[in-house]
């Protein structure tokens, strides 16, 4: 899995360099996220996993160093193909054991999220498996997940614990995640999610279990540097805007950034959470004006999941349109898990953020690399075409970029490149 030494995409129809002309001093907001600074005829070099060079083929081709040393160079022809960034997903739940059918099938017979997890299903009834499973089990099926991803075009993904809620099969989880990782090519950002929901050894006595993540969970996993941030299912059934300040206090003292799970079943306000200067705020359907107000102040990224609205078979989804008139910077991801959104396809997340949040083509692209990389603290290494930047790429076999969300459920990414290593397809 080493990078090639000197790799060249040459001929490429239209490169999506995501370049912007106004000074990148944080996530795309507002008409920027437009802006996907396409080259026609493209070219990018990358030596040792690093983009050298990005421009015009007929420039690659002249340039002195190129010329002196083609014979050694991997040349791709990426003619008539579209060329982006690869994409960063910033939110999935990959380290579990299987699918929750029995939760499905309730959904279609008319159950509601919160009815199914009355009734044992939901997100506890992923635990038994994964606290039974060894770590090289868990770590086999994250590994497994990230490169069906890398078939997608996702480059980078955030690899969140939770399936577990005890001290040790939570840091287990980030165990596994770490193996998974360091087995493949791409870059991936451990989260740990102890505060997913109240396990039912802690049912009826929520501050006992909050006290077990904020003095047990975080410690170890900041001091075996296992997580690079800290997630909290902040909402209703799950936890409170009060312990959600604990749990991330306690991350900061460990020197972890934070992150949370955010207004999918209702509203929680935002403004005490801010001060934590949190990465993202995930799924936001719910959202006050007030808070838009201090979002567009801050570059917490508004990561919206409309796979989990459109699989758990709800009519509404993220008010997209709005939170981007407000300035607020919007990032997508799969919020790939077993029960409510078991997709690993961002190209799919995107047709969905076109056809049923409104978002452009250019808008989808952009939340799904740059503002992504924004989500993980990334953005100096990853999201867009630049030089001195990773070499993570998506190539697709279309003409226009508009067709990667045009296909839905389809895949077109016909080549992928994490940190220079080359993974083909037909």
């Amino acid at each position: 899995m080493k990078p090639s030494p000197s790799l060249l995409l040459a001929g490429i129809g239209q490169l999506l360099t995501l370049r912007s002309a106004a000074v990148a001093n944080g996530p795309r907001r507002g008409t920027d996220l437009n802006e996907l600074g396409i080259i026609a005829d493209g070219a990018v070099l990358s030596v040792g996993g690093k983009i050298v060079s990005v421009g015009p083929t007929k420039d690659a081709l002249r340039d002195p160093w190129v010329r002196k040393h083609r014979k050694k160079i991997l040349e791709i022809d990426c003619a008539g193909k579209v060329a982006i960034p690869g994409f960063v997903d910033s939110h999935t739940h990959p380290v579990f054991v299987g699918p929750r059918l029995v939760d499905f099938e309730k959904r279609i017979a008319g159950c509601s999220y919160e009815q199914i997890a009355v009734a044992g299903g939901g997100i506890r009834s992923s635990l038994e498996a994964v606290r039974r499973a060894t770590k090289f089990a868990l770590a086999a099926k994250v590994h497994s997940v990230l490169w069906d991803m890398a078939a997608y075009g996702t480059t980078t993904v955030e690899a969140k614990s939770g399936y577990g809620l005890t001290v040790e099969s939570e840091l287990k989880s980030l165990e596994a995640v770490r193996e998974a990782a360091s087995n493949w090519p791409g870059t991936v950002v451990p989260t740990l999610l102890g505060a997913h929901v109240v396990p039912k050894e802690f049912e009826g006595c929520s501050q006992k279990y909050v006290e077990s993540v904020c003095l047990e969970m975080v410690p170890q996993a900041a001091r075996r540097k296992l997580a690079q941030f800290v997630d909290v299912f902040c909402d209703k059934g799950a936890f409170t805007a009060e312990e959600t300040e604990q749990v991330f206090a306690a991350a900061k003292e460990h020197g972890l950034n934070v992150r949370a799970h955010m207004g999918q079943l209702s509203e929680t306000k935002l403004a005490p959470l801010l001060r934590f200067e949190p990465a993202s705020f995930d799924h936001m359907d719910h959202v006050s004006d007030d808070d838009l107000a201090q979002l567009a102040r801050h570059d917490t990224v508004a990561t919206l999941v409309p796979g989990a609205n459109c699989f758990l078979g709800w009519k509404t989804y993220p008010d997209a349109r709005r939170l981007i008139d407000a300035g607020v910077p919007v990032a997508l991801a799969t919020d790939y898990n077993p029960g409510t959104s078991p997709t690993i396809s961002m190209p799919m997340a995107m047709s969905l953020a076109c056809t049923q949040m409104k978002m452009t083509p250019a808008e989808a692209v952009a939340a799904a690399t740059i503002n992504g990389a924004w989500a993980l603290r990334l953005a100096d290494r990853k999201g867009s075409i630049q030089p001195g930047k990773d070499a993570d790429f998506a190539v697709f076999a279309v003409e226009d970029y508009r067709e990667i969300p045009y296909w839905f459920g389809s895949n077109h990414c016909a080549l992928t490149v994490m940190n220079g290593v080359v993974e083909a397809r037909r």
